[in-house]
This record gives structure tokens, sequence and C-alpha cells, in this order.
């Protein structure tokens, strides 16, 4: 089976803004880092938000700590956070912990 690492980006809204306007968090996967900081940056930039990410630092962040993770925020108030971690796409199956079945013996 092949396993592919795929990644799982993540938009949380965080902070007393969102206690106004109550939203669930946001969820989308991509199948290369590249397209995934590019396709980031792309809407940060379109909707007026500081580019904050570049490929070096969430490259780093996912080899040293498995996720990265950037707040955004307006005059100090926090507004939403993206989180980009990694998922293993078909992994290998493991036996869940569950033994062979025993043969039962006749009476």
């Amino acid at each position: 089976m092949l396993q592919q690492t795929i990644y799982e980006v993540k938009v949380t809204y965080i902070g007393a803004l969102n206690n106004l306007r109550e939203r669930e968090p946001f969820m989308c996967y991509f199948s290369n880092l590249k397209k995934t900081i590019e396709n980031i940056s792309a809407q940060l930039a379109l909707n007026g938000w500081p580019l904050k990410l570049n490929y070096s630092a969430v490259y780093r962040s996912l080899h040293a700590k498995g996720k990265y993770s950037c707040d955004f925020d307006v005059a100090g108030n926090k507004v939403f956070k993206i989180t980009i971690t990694p998922q293993i796409l078909n992994p290998t199956l493991s036996t869940l912990g569950i033994d062979e079945m025993p043969i039962a013996k006749p009476k």
C-alpha cells in the first residue's frame, strides 16, 4: 500500500471577535506543501491580511514540532489561527491490538 503525506490546513477563529460572530473551524487538505503555502498566501493577500508565513519557516516547524501555527490579530485582538499539520494518507493498517482467536478445545 502506498503511503503519502498530505497537509491539513485548519483555520480556527479565536479571541473576543469570535464571540460576536461564532464560526466553525475550516479545514482543507493539500498534497503538496509548496501549493499549500501558495494558496494560503494568496488568500491572505486577497483579503488584506499580512503575509506571516513562508516556506522555510513552515518546513522547519513541521520537521521540528510536527505542525506549524500562526495567529492573526487586529489591534491586539486575535481573530484567527492557521495550523498546518502533516497527515498520512493510506497509513499501514495495524492489528489494532487484536490477538488471534484461540482455538476452542472440545470437552
